[in-house]
Order: structure tokens, then sequence, then C-alpha cells
């Protein structure tokens, strides 16, 4: 980026002008809101009244789009940085970010989107790397996706194959998230859930997950928490009720379904960290249509992964986002299972084992308490299910029996 300092800036969504601030040189945040050019373009759930943008709500956009200080390692990056908040390394890479087409212009300048966007120019590392605990390099560019990464584990945005890959680390003791992952990406392939599709990476003997971005120079991804504001939640509608209607007066389809699916996943991986800004809808940047519910991605903190053997259990106490504070509540949110055919999980067990196979940080009686774990939440929503739908049961069960007397006949012939 030029060396310059320009408190003015034009608020950019890709090509189209939004409106003038001005940033505080001390802390990077949004000091003024000058011309609004485009009321259509400001970020989903900023109000705008009488054609002023409300400051606060922007600021906190503006904010959200820093790295959080809660990054594992972001003290330590931000002394190799010289830099005394992430927040100031908003302004170093225009803002831009690989989730979505918003970046700021300085005034004086004629820069366009083409020309220096993350999707289609190349981008350093040199900041995914600090960030990485890789130290820094002399010609140090902080021209990088990685200022706009959100999250608390260790992640990196690099080019791989001529593709935007995200690179992200795992944490404590076992370092699960990344082999958690590509797990659940396993599961949602055999349910035939939307899902962003992980693998697994090893540098320097720790594992690593590996996913392309699904988000395109066309499309951006709005997370839940900024649907929800786009309309005043009243005290006797729930969360989950706030969000599908905020979905419907957008006109954004299959949200309840795709709700539908991303609880029942949830549930059976015991996820724990499924808050607002994990899921949401994707849009057309430019012509602001929906396209409809984003895949389900970022389902590492599941599985058990912070719990020691012993309380890897298919009905232990977990934490539980965003609708309800149990999994056994939010599981009841699910509309229909009529699409949900457990069945596909068969054989599971020896997918998962073979993901954690060579794991310096998963041994085996991790990964035998983890599968184990894993079928008793497939077998405990099955018994759920059934019970919501007797005949179904009743049926399913005649046919296990006749199954079971046809193969004991079978078995007599074959005695004789």
């Amino acid at each position: 980026m030029a060396d310059f300092w320009n408190k003015s800036f034009t608020l950019m969504h890709k090509n189209e002008l939004v409106a003038e601030i001005e940033l505080d040189e001390a802390t990077v945040s949004i000091s003024a809101i000058g011309q609004v050019y485009s009321k259509q373009h400001v970020p989903v759930g900023i109000p705008v009244k009488k054609g002023k943008i409300d400051r606060g709500a922007l600021n906190e956009w503006w904010r959200g789009r820093a790295i959080p200080a809660s990054r594992d390692g972001i003290k330590e990056a931000l002394i190799e940085l010289n830099l005394s908040t992430t927040q100031k390394l908003l302004d170093k890479s225009y803002g831009l970010s690989l989730s979505d087409q918003y970046w700021i212009r300085p005034s004086a300048s004629d820069l366009r989107w083409s020309a220096i966007n993350f999707f289609d120019n190349p981008f350093s590392e040199d900041v995914g790397n600090v960030l990485f605990g890789k130290g820094s390099s002399e010609a140090m560019s902080l021209m990088s996706p990685d200022n706009t990464s959100d999250g608390w584990l260790k992640k990196k945005w690099a080019i791989m194959a001529g593709k935007r890959c995200l690179v992200k680390g795992g944490s404590g003791a076992t370092q699960q998230e990344p082999y958690n992952e590509v797990i659940a990406s396993k599961i949602m392939e055999r349910l035939g859930i939307p899902h962003v599709p992980y693998t697994l990476m090893e540098q320097e003997d720790y594992p690593y997950s590996v996913c392309e971005n699904f988000i395109t120079p066309q499309t951006e991804l709005i997370t839940a928490w900024y649907v929800m504001h786009t309309q005043q939640k009243p005290n006797h509608v729930s969360v989950y009720q706030h969000y599908v209607n905020c979905c419907e007066a957008m006109g954004i389809p299959s949200v309840v379904k795709a709700l539908d699916q991303m609880m029942v996943v949830d549930y059976l991986i015991a996820n724990e960290d499924r808050h607002q800004n994990n899921f949401g809808v994707i849009r057309h940047a430019e012509t602001l249509e929906w396209v409809g519910p984003a895949p389900i991605y970022d389902s590492g903190s599941s599985l058990w992964f912070s719990k020691p053997i012993g309380l890897i259990r298919a009905d232990g106490k977990l934490t539980c986002k965003p609708f309800k504070q149990d999994h056994n509540e939010q599981i009841k949110l699910v509309t229909t299972f009529d699409w949900l055919d457990l069945s596909a999980l068969d054989g599971i067990e020896k997918e998962v084992r073979n993901i954690f196979h060579g794991s310096i940080f998963v041994d085996e009686d991790r990964a035998n308490a983890i599968c184990l774990a894993l079928r008793g939440r497939i077998e405990h929503l099955q018994e759920m299910i059934n019970s919501q739908n007797p005949q179904r049961w009743v049926d399913d069960h005649s046919t296990d029996v006749k199954e079971n007397i046809a193969y004991s006949g079978l078995q007599e012939e074959e005695d004789k």
C-alpha cells in the first residue's frame, strides 16, 4: 500500500460508492460519515435513517472486520508487526476481505476494485506467516486478506493451485479442530447436506484444515448476526424465529430447510460453537439478489474437542449455540426429519478412525471414545425421530423382523 495517510475515505462496495467516511488516525475507527451515495449498498444490518447511516453500528461492523483480540498468538504477532491493535491492520489493505466485496478507497485516489481485490490479484502471505509464528521479513507487505479474517483459531489465507484457500489450525493438547472439520465434511457428504469440504494438511508435525473459499468475486457472505439486525426482535419472539422472520422478510429462500440440516449436523457432532457469525446467507454483490443459505462451514469446535477422554460421552453435558443452550432442546426446533436417512452413517466410525490415524495428538483410545460417543448421538437422534413417528418405527421394525426371520430360515436351510 502507498505510504500516505488520508483520513478521508470512500466506503466502496465493489465498484459502487456507498458513503464518505473519516477514520481516526489513532484508533482507525470511523470518526465521521459524510455523504451517502447508495443506501441499498450499505452493509446489511446497518440502520440508515433519514438518509444518515448509524455511525455506531457502522463502526461495530468495521471493527468486526479486524482480527479478534482473542486470536491465538495475536499478542506476539502484534509485537512482531509493531502494531498496538489488530484494527490498525485494516487500512493497510484497504479493508479488503475474501468474505465480501466491501473496501475503503482513499478519497484522493482513483483506485479500482479490479486492481486490488484479493479474489483476482495475488496477495502477501507475510501477515499470515507472522500469525503462524514464523516471524517477519525485512520487506514486509501488509497487503493481505489475513487482516480481515475472524475467529480465535490460528489461520491464514493462501493461494494453492490458483485457488484461495483458508488454512486453519487447532488448539490445546489434542489439536483436534482440523480433524473435526474433515469428519464433519464426511458426515455431511453422506447425508447430502450442502457444506464446505475440508481436507487435512500437516506442517511441522501440526495438523491444519484446508478449505477453498466458497465466496466468489460476484458473491458475499452475510452472517446471521447482521441478518438479525435488519429488524428489531420483539421480546416474545425466539432467536430462531426472529432469524427465520428476517430471512423471509428479505426473500431469502430455503432458510428453514438449511437450519434443519445445520441443527441436525450440530447435534450429531456435538458442536459447541455454532454462533451467529459462523452461519448465514449468500447474496450477489452487484445485483443484491439473495442466493440462499451459505453451505455449512466452521464446525471444528465439536466432537468433544476440549474434553478429556473420561468426559467424551454421547449424553455428556455440552455447550450449545446458537438458538438454545442444550442440544436436546435445540434439536426440537427441526421442522421435519423426512429428508434424513441416518443409515447413511453406517460405518462412519471406520472413516473417523482413518482420519485420526497417525495423529500424534489424537491417540487410538481418544479416537475410539469419539467413535463410540458419535455412534451414541446417531442412535439417540434415531430414537427421537422414531418417537415422533411411531408408525414409521413399526414399519421399519417389522421389516427388520421379517429380514431376521428370513435370515434365520436361510440359516436353518444351510444347517441342514
